[in-house]
């Protein structure tokens, strides 16, 4: 266990929180700028920790929202920062409506490894709440976000986020600026909802792609097939593996299907 000391408050950094505290003060303000954030914005930051971004969001916005999970975090901020609501609670159990009642959220954090993935499909379950998000994480996941079909990234993730944001990816960061320092590399994403929802039936679309992509190898047909009804699709289609598939095309093939009951 690795303890991590900031103005007098010493955290024992929880691997099962994904605790790897920011040190470089320049990747925070590039975050902050990326993001472009500004004065009158309704921002939530997901996980402060010590506060290195929120520093930076202050010096734009004096006062926002902030939700930690850790109560010896949440009660430094609250105290390094008492104009700031504190939210001591999980982002996956946070009400993002609620907070968004009165404007549409700017989200910004450097978000755990070890729930990356819920944190992302969250937020795109709640696309409605914000306007854009800019976050840190894996360099492995961003590369699985922004990837191209064809290519060994592209999959579930890459479809299911691309579908509904435009997503970016925006720069690297070394796994040298962490405390702790953590086995890999990191890097900065932007996502923003699209105006308009693609699809009628976004659930249902979600469904369809991790189906699709249920056994990579597989064509399409045989993952596909169980599950729905593929009479009026092209057999040529059929015969392609889901990472073939740009998104327009996923569109396109789950207007054609019907679900078997």
């Amino acid at each position: 266990m690795i303890k991590v000391e900031y103005k007098h408050t010493e955290i024992a950094a929880k691997k099962k929180l994904g605790q790897n505290f920011l040190t470089d003060r320049n990747i925070t303000r590039k975050i902050v700028a990326s993001s472009g954030a500004a004065a009158d914005d309704n921002i939530l930051e997901i996980g402060p920790g010590f506060g290195a971004l929120t520093r930076e969001i202050i010096a734009i916005c004096p006062t926002f929202t902030v939700v930690e999970k850790d109560p010896k975090l949440a009660a430094f901020i609250r105290s390094e920062y008492p104009g700031l609501k504190v939210l001591e609670a999980d982002f996956l159990e946070t009400d993002l409506e609620l907070l968004a009642e009165e404007k549409p959220l700017r989200v910004l954090g450097n978000i755990p490894y070890s729930i990356t993935s819920p944190i992302l499909f969250r937020l795109l379950e709640h696309r409605r709440s914000f306007i854009s998000a800019t976050l840190m994480m894996q360099h492995e996941v961003a590369m699985r976000i922004v990837a191209r079909p064809s290519t060994k990234d592209y999959g579930i993730l890459a479809v299911q986020m691309q579908a509904f944001c435009d997503v970016s990816y925006l720069f690297k960061v070394g796994r040298k600026v962490f405390r702790p320092q953590p086995g890999v590399d990191s890097a900065v994403i932007s996502m923003k909802p699209k105006q308009e929802s693609p699809v009628e039936e976004s659930d249902g679309f979600r469904r369809f792609v991790r189906t699709a992509f249920h056994q990579r190898r597989k064509t399409l047909l045989n993952n596909l097939k169980e599950s729905y009804n593929l009479d009026a699709v092209e057999s040529s289609t059929l015969k392609l593996r889901a990472e073939a598939l740009s998104i327009e095309e996923f569109f396109t093939l789950f207007r054609q299907l019907k679900p078997l009951d």
